[in-house]
C-alpha cells in the first residue's frame, strides 16, 4: 500500500479558488455570530429565569433542526449558492427583529426563526466544499473550512464580550451585518455546485439509501450523544463561569481560546489524522471532549478552566474535520446536501435538547452536569468505534442515475 501523503502546504495549494472564497464568507459570518453565545446571559440579565433561557436556546436548536433537513434538500435541488444567499439575508432580518423582542413567546418564536434562517446555509456549504474537492483532500479542506470558521469564533466572542458591556443591542447589529456580508460574497463569488435534477432529487430514494447505510447510522447516533455535550458551551457553561465569580468578558475569552487553538493547530493536526482510519480518530476525539468537560467539575480558577477547555478543543480538532469528511465520503454526489443535512439534524437535535437537559442537571449541581458530559463523551466514542457492516449493493447505489463520476467513487471503502 502506498503510504506517501502530500505535505500540508501542497494540499492547501491544491484547493480550488472557490473553496478559499467560501472560507472567507464563513469567517465573516462566524466573526459576527455574537448573539447565540451570549443569549443565556442576555436573557437572565433581563430578568428571565435559567429555565426560560434554556427554552430560548432550545428554540434556536429547533430552528436549526428544521434548517438541517430543509437546507440539505434546498442544497440538492435549489442549489448550493442560492441556499447560502437565502440563509444569510433571512438571518440578518430575523436577528434585527429579535433585538426588539421583549415578551418570552415572541423571543422564543424569533429565536427559532433565527436558528432556521441562520443555519440553513450549513448543509449547502459543506456539500459545496465536497463538490469542489476530491475525496483524498477533504480532511484538509474541511480543516481549512473550520480554520476560517474558528478564526471568526476566536475573535468574535471576545469582541462580543466587550460590546455586551456597552449594550446587547450592538451584538444583534453586528450579527446581522456580517450575515449580509457573507450573503454578498456568496452571491457574487461562489459557484452553483452540483444540483440534482427533479427526477433524482425526491426524498423517497434518499430515505431508502439513508435507512440502509449502517455506517452513517453510527455517525448519527454518536454525533447526537456528543452534541448534547458540545452545546453546553453556549448555555450552561456561561452561567457556570459567571457563577464562579468571573465576568462575561472572561467567559468570552475562554471560549475564544477554543477558536484560537483550532486556528493555529487543527490544520497541522489534520496532516496526521488523515492517515488513520476515520472512525478511530473520531472515537478518540469524542472521548477527549467528554474528559475535557468532566474536568470542569474540578475547575474553580481561570487556569483550570483553560486546561479543561484545551482538552475539549484538542478532542474537537481530532474529530470534527474527520467526521465531516467521512460523511462526505459516504454520501452519493447527488445526495450530499441531504447527507450533510441529516448529519446536521443530529447536531440540531442536540442543540434543541442539550441546553434544557443541561439546565436541569446544572440545577442539581455543576459536578453532576460535567461528569454526565464526561460519560456521554465515552458513550459517543464507543458507538463510533464499533464495527458496522455495509449492506450488499449500497456502494453501487451511491451514484445517482446518469451522474458524472465522482472523485469519492475511486476511494477505498471508507472505514
Amino acid at each position: 500500500m502506498n503510504t506517501t501523503h502530500p505535505t500540508l502546504l501542497a494540499s492547501l495549494k491544491a484547493l480550488p479558488r472557490p473553496a478559499w472564497i467560501l472560507f472567507l464568507g464563513v469567517f465573516l459570518n462566524k466573526f459576527g455570530s455574537f448573539v447565540v453565545p451570549f443569549l443565556t446571559l442576555f436573557l437572565t440579565r433581563q430578568g428571565y429565569s435559567m429555565g426560560d433561557a434554556g427554552l430560548a436556546i432550545g428554540a434556536y436548536g429547533a430552528g436549526h433542526f428544521v434548517a438541517s433537513g430543509l437546507g440539505g434538500h434546498l442544497a440538492d435541488t435549489f442549489g448550493r449558492r442560492k441556499t447560502i444567499v437565502l440563509s444569510m439575508f433571512l438571518a440578518a432580518i430575523t436577528m434585527m427583529l429579535l433585538s426588539q423582542a421583549r415578551s418570552l413567546p415572541v423571543i422564543l418564536l424569533l429565536t427559532a426563526l433565527a436558528g432556521l434562517a441562520g443555519e440553513l446555509y450549513r448543509p449547502a456549504s459543506s456539500a459545496l466544499l465536497a463538490d469542489l474537492v476530491p475525496a483524498g483532500q477533504r480532511v484538509t479542506a474541511f480543516s481549512a473550512y473550520r480554520m476560517a470558521f474558528n478564526a471568526g469564533w476566536a475573535f468574535g466572542p471576545a469582541t462580543a464580550g466587550f460590546l455586551a458591556e456597552a449594550g446587547y443591542f450592538w451584538l444583534f447589529v453586528g450579527d446581522a451585518v456580517t450575515s449580509v456580508l457573507f450573503g454578498l460574497v456568496a452571491f457574487f463569488a461562489l459557484p452553483h455546485g452540483v444540483r440534482s435534477q427533479q427526477a433524482e432529487s425526491n426524498w423517497s430514494d434518499a430515505l431508502q439509501l439513508l435507512r440502509r447505510d449502517r455506517k452513517f447510522h453510527q455517525v448519527l447516533a454518536a454525533s447526537f450523544a456528543i452534541a448534547l455535550v458540545f452545546f453546553q458551551i453556549s448555555s450552561t457553561y456561561g452561567l457556570f463561569v459567571t457563577q464562579l465569580g468571573f465576568t462575561a468578558a472572561t467567559y468570552g475569552a475562554i471560549i475564544s481560546l477554543n477558536g484560537v487553538l483550532v486556528v493555529f493547530c487543527e490544520l497541522p493536526l489534520s496532516a496526521i489524522t488523515r492517515r488513520f482510519p476515520a472512525r478511530r480518530v473520531i472515537g478518540l476525539g469524542y472521548a477527549l471532549v467528554g474528559i475535557g468537560f468532566a474536568l470542569n467539575a474540578f475547575a474553580h480558577t481561570v487556569s483550570a478552566l483553560i486546561v479543561a477547555m484545551s482538552v475539549v478543543t484538542f478532542g474537537e480538532m481530532l474529530t470534527i474535520p474527520v467526521s465531516v469528511a467521512y460523511v462526505a465520503d459516504l454520501a452519493p454526489a447527488l445526495m450530499r446536501g441531504r447527507y450533510m443535512g441529516a448529519f446536521g439534524l443530529t447536531w440540531a437535535l442536540g442543540l434543541t435538547v442539550g441546553p434544557s437537559l443541561g439546565m436541569v442537571l446544572f440545577h442539581y449541581g455543576a459536578a453532576v452536569l460535567w461528569l454526565s458530559c464526561g460519560a456521554l463523551g465515552l458513550v459517543a466514542a464507543s458507538i463510533i468505534s464499533a464495527e458496522a457492516g455495509t449492506p450488499a449493493g449500497l456502494t453501487v447505489s451511491r451514484r445517482g442515475k446518469g451522474a458524472a463520476p465522482d472523485p469519492a467513487s475511486t476511494r477505498p471503502e471508507v472505514q
